[in-house]
């Protein structure tokens, strides 16, 4: 049975499954977080969450909403894949020598948020410039004179467009622009989520072996991801500034993490930090309480089961 616990085909499969199924449902309300994170102070264009995706929809159309879903969904299913199965396999290891406490844990959300990072990175880099794109655009009509070129001087660049740029100008390292900031927001993340979650879940056990029913992982999930996201939220706001290529002229640019915490505190004060942190609870949210359910069902290991039957 501990085998296919910790089976990792089936881990990967089922963390990706999740992770697709999730952004599909989410992806609108991460988008209204990114362009919520960017606007500074001379060139508003949202007022809340709702009016971002109202103004989205007026300009962009329903489907401006998944601005950077492709890319979102092409890489989120390793992502996801590696973060769930990763954590997984660190918590078996650590528990072979005895029980597995708090700190042993968090050591396995930490492990998780390490490894995720290498896929993370360049994914949210590309995504958060085809989403910020709408905002810049409609500034373009409704502020003109915030509006400066950029880096990407396309007004509706795709994905390829934007990696062929900064594969040109500054090789591989461009793709991870933010590194040290993605790394800060996600180890942290994982640390808070993943024995918030095992311990939400043992609670609602109806006995001590088994897994928790089905409802249970998800709410589980969603009360560790929408606290973990909001604890962080104040390094995401971090990272959407430092990974984002293009500003408006009335907007800043950072060298680097003390600089972007440095000129948010000076500029706009210590509340700018919490920006899209309600968008991205209730992002996170759904986005792991799937996760769960999905490990829950055990996809992975029935069609995994399944390929083996059909192969036999």
């Amino acid at each position: 049975m501990a085998a296919k616990q910790i089976s990792l085909p089936a881990k990967l499969i089922n963390g990706g499954i999740a992770g697709i199924v999730g952004v599909t449902c989410v992806f609108p309300i991460d988008l209204a977080k990114t362009r919520l994170q960017n606007q500074q102070n001379g060139s508003r264009l949202y007022t809340s969450m709702s009016d971002c995706l109202i103004k989205t929809i007026r300009s962009e159309g329903y489907f401006g909403m998944y601005r950077g879903a492709a890319v979102n969904l092409t890489l989120v299913t390793p992502e996801k894949a590696i973060k769930l199965a990763a954590n997984d396999l660190f918590r078996h290891h650590l528990s072979k020598d005895g029980k597995l406490t708090l700190v042993k844990e968090m050591l396995a959300g930490c492990g998780a948020g390490t490894c995720q990072v290498i896929v993370t990175t360049p994914m949210e880099m590309l995504k958060i410039q085809l989403q910020d794109a709408g905002r810049l655009a409609a500034q373009r009509k409704l502020m003109p004179e915030t509006v400066t070129a950029g880096t990407v001087e396309t007004k509706s660049p795709t994905a390829m467009q934007i990696t062929r740029q900064l594969l040109r100008e500054k090789g591989i390292a461009g793709l991870y622009k933010g590194l040290g900031a993605t790394l800060l927001r996600d180890v942290p993340f994982s640390m808070i989520y993943f024995p918030l979650f095992a311990n939400l879940s043992n609670l609602g056990k109806k006995s001590t072996e088994g897994p928790a029913p089905f409802y249970v992982s998800f709410i589980s999930g969603c009360i560790a991801g929408s606290t973990a996201a909001v604890a962080v939220n104040p390094v995401d706001v971090i990272k959407t500034r430092l990974q984002s290529l293009n500003r408006a002229s009335t907007e800043d640019t950072y060298s680097g993490v003390t600089d972007c915490v440095r000129k948010i505190m000076r500029n706009e004060g210590p509340s700018a930090f919490l920006k899209g942190a309600y968008c991205r609870a209730l992002v996170i949210a759904p986005l792991f309480g799937i996760a769960q359910v999905v490990y829950f069902l055990g996809v992975g290991e029935y069609i995994l089961s399944f390929l083996s039957k059909k192969n036999n």
